[in-house]
């Protein structure tokens, strides 16, 4: 499958991964139950972990005041939220969940405004992430505020109804992941900021983050995304329950305000509404634009997503930058210094932990989850094994392992493992086997020859799934897959073994991945792309130079070979204007003023830059519309947007 159509060039956002077009949800194969292999492996899951929890089953549901029901749309009328949709999930674990796994999606199904102590108070279940309400003097503190536009502006009406209409006085962003900024429009507009003067609190490298990060390969990370969230699963014991973090993502409208108070220091103190707030940046955390806070009038520590109730990732599996677990386990370390005294502790995901004493035993475990997991990689590393192999070895300790706050419900060991190892070495495993392996189709080919022919490793496969061999069953069957996607058996057992792997999954990402790949080997990939002008709030704000670098990673080089051809890019509202060469097969621009030897020179408006990006116009937009204006040669031009493809975000991942 062809991943690229023609012109234009593609705004390849990393905050795509929350913007698939749909939100209904493809049916489950009714066929698919658990296996007794799985049944099995969750006895014995039941058997070893304290799913009565009592604390965190209590401190789940502390405090509430109100649960909402219903639905949350936009003006379109489309579903953007359903508070209700996962009301299955309660009582015992079906066989195909993990009976962790579902303790996870239970507690995080405790929906509804909170009172977490006096003058903090939470919205949890409105989105993927929590918003949690300040009381300052005259008003709420606003501490992150959700994905989307739709579901930041309920949150806000549902706690007006019950706690006041209470006038927002600040808003902080305590990280630059879209789950955290996205819904800052729904809560304030830009010109009441303005009008009001209202701060905007921010870490230092937020606006740069928020709006830039992994530009370029956003649309890769949009497509793998639907597998990590589960954005195609039916919400059931057999699809999506959870995601580790919280329930679901809101797929709506997303914005961003810019800060007006950047914490720039390692540490600041800033009154807020007559509250005193305590920062300290922690960049190359989960985020590399984080912070979180302490409130010593309320003996309360923000955590923004430093510490939380599950392993978190070190590697994210729809893609990004491998984070440094050292650096994150030293922030931890330095929070219980000045912090872990707090008698409330309050993340934006998950519940909060109360007590000074759970506070600081939290801190310290979930510390030493990460400190072990870097340091036993490490070590391993330095004793000659490959990731894969120090993924099987590394186990926590029972002293950690019974941390449930700790376990894998969103990242997982094994990956954290592999992400560590690749940290510090990289892809390579020091195999020269491994140097320069054939390409998965190539390869797939002559695993099946080499097992006999197609119908001889499909009896293979099918054997190792009858005796629950469910890894072993997908690594054959991937060549199967690979060698002849038309090929209806191979593809049946392959997803048969995506089910039952999915249904032992502890992380809620894996199970996602697992069943995700199971609907789409049953139904197909995934063919209506992703909406761009969701974003166009957010997009105004983020630099021309990040496009034009994205326009750059466009270029086909194959048409560009042998060409030399050099435009102006004006922007007549903004005054830049940039040079942008095709040669040599690569794209490069400078800014500066228009060169008189560009075959054309191109004057737009930013809007209308953006609607290009965006998609909204293409290329008879540009040449006919009262918006643009081209001296030179049209022929040029065309032939230089030609050039650049753009991604649809369809690409096949469980079928070549």
């Amino acid at each position: 499958m062809n991943p690229f159509t023609a012109w234009p060039t593609p705004a390849l956002l990393s905050i795509a991964l929350l913007a698939a077009c749909s939100k209904a949800p493809a049916p489950v194969d009714p066929n698919s139950a658990a296996s007794e292999f799985v049944q099995a492996f969750h006895a014995e899951v039941a058997d070893n972990t304290d799913l009565v929890d009592t604390a965190n089953n209590g401190d789940a549901r502390k405090g509430l005041i109100a649960k909402p029901t219903g639905q949350v749309k936009n003006e379109q009328g489309e579903i953007i939220w359903d508070y209700d949709e996962f009301n299955f999930i309660e009582g015992k674990a079906p066989a195909t969940v993990n009976p962790s796994l579902w303790r996870q999606a239970s507690l995080n199904n405790q929906i509804g405004l909170y009172k977490v102590a006096d003058r903090i108070y939470q919205l949890r279940g409105f989105d993927l992430s929590n918003m949690t309400l300040i009381e300052g003097d005259t008003g709420w503190i606003v501490v992150d505020v959700l994905t989307s536009e739709e579901t930041a502006r309920a949150a806000m009406a549902f706690a007006r109804k019950h706690l006041g209409n209470k006038q927002v006085t600040a808003i902080v962003f305590t990280h630059s992941h879209v789950d955290h900024f996205g819904g800052a429009l729904g809560v304030l507009s830009a010109e009441e900021v303005a009008a009001r003067n209202v701060p905007v609190v921010a870490p230092i490298g937020f606006m740069e983050e928020a709006t830039s990060e992994n530009l370029l390969v956003g649309m890769a990370m949009a497509r793998r995304s639907t597998y990590m969230y589960g954005k195609r699963l039916p919400r059931s014991p057999e699809g999506l329950i959870d995601n580790g973090l919280g329930k679901a993502v809101a797929y709506g409208k997303v914005g961003i305000l810019p800060p007006t108070l950047v914490v720039k220091e390692p540490k600041e103190t800033h009154v807020l509404d007559g509250l005193e707030f305590m920062f300290h940046n922690v960049p190359g955390s989960e985020a590399p634009s984080e912070f979180v806070f302490s409130l010593p009038k309320l003996k309360a520590f923000g955590s923004a997503e430093l510490f939380g109730h599950t392993l978190h990732n070190l590697y994210t599996p729809r893609g990004a930058k491998v984070r440094d677990a050292l650096k994150w386990a030293n922030y931890m370390d330095e929070a219980i210094a000045y912090a872990g005294n707090a008698e409330v502790m309050f993340h934006q995901h998950n519940w909060p932990v109360w007590g000074a004493e759970n506070v600081r035993s939290f801190m310290e475990k979930q510390r030493d989850v990460y400190r072990f997991i870097h340091d036993q990689t490490v070590r391993h590393m330095n004793a000659g094994y490959t990731s894969t192999e120090i993924a099987e070895q590394v186990k926590m300790p029972p002293s950690l392992n019974s941390f449930l706050s700790g376990r894998g419900y969103y990242g997982t060991v094994s990956h954290n493992v592999k992400a560590v190892y690749q940290f510090y070495m990289g892809w390579f495993d020091a195999n020269p086997a491994n140097l320069n392996p054939l390409p998965p189709v190539e390869a797939a080919k002559k695993y099946v020859d080499v097992a006999g022919g197609m119908d001889a490793l499909l009896a293979k496969a099918e054997d190792a799934l009858n005796k629950g061999e469910y890894r072993w069953a997908a690594e054959l069957l991937k060549h199967a897959v690979y060698a002849q996607p038309e090929n209806a058996r191979a593809k049946s057992l392959l997803a048969q073994s995506f089910d039952q792997m999915g249904y032992m999954a502890e992380s809620a990402p894996w199970r996602n991945f697992y069943l995700t790949g199971a609907l789409e080997l049953r139904e197909g990939g995934y063919t209506e792309g992703f909406k761009r002008t969701a974003f166009l709030d957010m997009l105004k704000h983020t630099p021309t130079e990040r496009f034009l670098e994205a326009m750059a990673a466009a270029l086909d080089s194959d048409k560009a070979e042998g060409e030399d051809i050099q435009i102006n890019l004006v922007f007549s509202d903004t005054q830049e204007s940039y040079v942008l060469r095709i040669n040599n097969s690569v794209l490069h621009h400078r800014a500066g003023q228009p060169d008189e030897n560009s075959a054309a020179t191109l004057t737009l408006n930013k809007p209308f830059f953006l609607n290009m990006m965006t998609g909204e116009a293409g290329a008879t937009d540009l040449l006919f519309s009262d918006q643009t204006k081209i001296d030179g040669s049209t022929i040029k031009l065309g032939q230089f947007f030609g050039m650049l493809e753009k991604a649809t975000g369809n690409f096949n991942i469980v079928t070549p």
